[in-house]
């Protein structure tokens, strides 16, 4: 089992001082083995914590990000499975499920992972699965132009959408602070999203199996199922619990 946070989005100190105190509560030294940030981290000092979460930290360069070491995309290989992670900045519009695609076969990515949107998603499309953590500080979404189609946020006491046409853009006006957990068993990857939703911090799990490799290609067959549920100590087990 590897247990992978994504995040990014942050945008400290710009939009947002910090991590909210109680998502920095959840997550625990020595429990998680990788991060992956989706860019936009913006300062040293939260790559430092979040070195101290987990030793193997890998990052994408954000729109807003300054270190010029961080690369536009990556691929990270898990067993036969490969993540792909960009920023997002480079899909117009932002959030659109075509362009995504057609990244994510460029990259020939089981998972495409991207943020930019600051809303948090995880659909299904094109036999890949794609992953949306959102922004983990909840920073502000500024929508430039007509163009953008800016699909406002979902009331916060909905669930997140797991699902997505690709017709509109999904980008949060209003972001839900947001973080996900993938949790890779072999062939089988178990998302968690874990959102701050009125000062109190509520995990859902989402189930992706991958079950028949053939080729170089994975040939994908979905399983999703969601529970909603207080962070306690069976939800909250890969991070620590409140």
């Amino acid at each position: 089992m590897v247990l992978v946070l994504v995040t990014g989005d942050l945008h400290i100190p710009h939009r947002c001082h910090d991590l909210p105190a109680k998502f920095k509560k959840l997550l625990v030294p020595g429990k998680i083995q990788q991060i992956l940030l989706t860019g936009n981290v913006c300062d040293r000092e939260t790559l430092d914590y979040l070195r101290s979460v987990a030793p193997d930290v890998r990052a994408v360069r954000g729109d807003w990000d300054e270190n010029p070491s961080w690369p536009q995309s990556l691929i990270v290989q898990h067993g036969n499975l490969r993540l792909g992670v960009i920023h997002g900045h480079q899909c117009v519009p932002l959030g659109d499920t075509e362009s995504l695609s057609a990244i994510a076969r460029k990259m020939d990515v089981d998972v495409m992972i991207s943020g930019a949107t600051h809303r948090f998603e995880a659909f299904e499309f094109d036999h890949r699965f794609f992953v949306n953590p959102g922004s983990a500080t909840g920073a502000f979404m500024p929508c430039f132009g007509s163009s953008a189609k800016a699909k406002p946020a979902q009331d916060k006491t909905d669930e997140p959408e797991a699902d997505s046409t690709g017709n509109e853009p999904a980008v949060a006006l209003d972001p839900t602070p947001s973080f996900t957990l993938l949790d890779i068993q072999g062939n089988v990857v178990v998302v968690y999203v874990y959102q701050l939703v009125s000062g109190e911090v509520k995990a859902k799990e989402m189930r992706r199996t991958h079950i028949m490799m053939r080729y170089t290609r994975s040939q994908i067959t979905t399983t999703m199922s969601y529970s909603v549920m207080r962070v306690t100590a069976e939800s909250g087990r890969f991070c620590g619990s409140e």
